[in-house]
């Protein structure tokens, strides 16, 4: 099949290339389509993907730069249109006008699958909310593709997004998982995770298993595994971390503690801290919820009394 094969419309051809070939694609029924595209190598694109982003009336991205990129390795001659964090009050309601003008609008982000950290949330949100038709294109996910590489438990996770830039709010952030039963996904910067795996290691325990799985599907692509402590060890001593980092932390170990322990740690852990991290200590040394224990050990001061 040549280029003069390819469906032309609206003085574009809606076609796709495949190893020097143009393949048609079929314009797409009106609707929200959130198409996942490669998280750094190229080929990990679904056929369906480009179909889809060849077909759309309207194609809508982060970056420009970053999707035309993409485009230009596929020969896909659509023309991307700016949906960011910084527009997203005025591009979207012309997003939502073209859905109401019966078009099909194409979603992507920079990387991986829409609505994952990033302001798409808010658009399909408001299209579902005005019964347009919201269809996911499945692909490529960093998350994903970090947990399983990571070879930690997989049975259940929990993916919590960026942490907070600053120390304390990220150590509180974080003691909201401390007893979750599950593996956690986290997304960081080169320049925060040796302070983030400082942090995690004090607040979920050193010895939690864990993986800094950075730059995923590209060509220095890197799981680096061992224990928080042990992370949070090598990453105190690497100078100018790069690339983009996924951290995956293992579900907390099973540690059954008798009562009679736990209120011996809280009463030997008050005597030298105040009440609050009393609490917070002896949460990282049962894996019983930091709250509980605070309560318990109000009441043992109020029993005291």
């Amino acid at each position: 099949m040549s280029n003069d094969d390819a469906t032309i419309e609206g003085g574009r051809q809606r076609s796709f290339r495949l190893h020097n070939m143009a393949v048609p694609a079929r314009p797409q029924e009106p609707g929200l389509y959130l198409v996942a595209t490669p998280i750094g190598n190229l080929g990990d694109i679904t056929l369906r993907a480009l179909e889809t982003l060849a077909g759309a009336d309207v194609l809508a991205c982060e970056d420009t730069r970053v999707t035309r990129v993409l485009l230009d390795r596929y020969g896909i001659q659509n023309r991307p249109y700016a949906y960011h964090e910084h527009n997203a009050d005025e591009a979207g309601p012309r997003l939502l006008a073209a859905l109401e003008a019966g078009k099909s609008v194409a979603l992507v982000s920079d990387a991986g699958t829409p609505l994952v950290s990033d302001p798409g949330y808010r658009l399909a949100q408001s299209a579902i909310e005005a019964g347009y038709l919201v269809v996911p294109i499945p692909g490529a996910s960093a998350p994903l593709a970090a947990l399983v590489g990571s070879g930690l438990p997989n049975d259940a996770f929990l993916f919590a997004g960026f942490l907070p830039t600053k120390d304390k709010a990220r150590r509180d952030r974080l003691a909201e998982f401390v007893t979750v039963p599950a593996t956690l996904m986290f997304f960081e910067s080169p320049h925060r995770i040796a302070a983030t795996l400082v942090a995690a290691a004090d607040v979920l325990g050193g010895d939690r298993a864990a993986s800094v799985c950075r730059e995923l599907t590209k060509s220095f692509e890197e799981f680096r595994r061992g224990t928080l402590a042990e992370l949070a060890a090598h990453y105190a001593e690497v100078d100018n971390v790069k690339g983009e980092i996924v951290l995956v932390i293992g579900p907390p170990p099973e540690r059954p503690v008798e009562q009679a322990d736990v209120d011996t740690i809280l009463a030997d852990l008050a005597g030298t801290m105040p009440t609050a991290k009393a609490a917070a200590e002896a949460a990282k040394l049962t894996g019983l919820p930091r709250k509980e224990l605070y309560q318990r050990l109000l009441d043992m001061k109020g029993s005291d009394g």
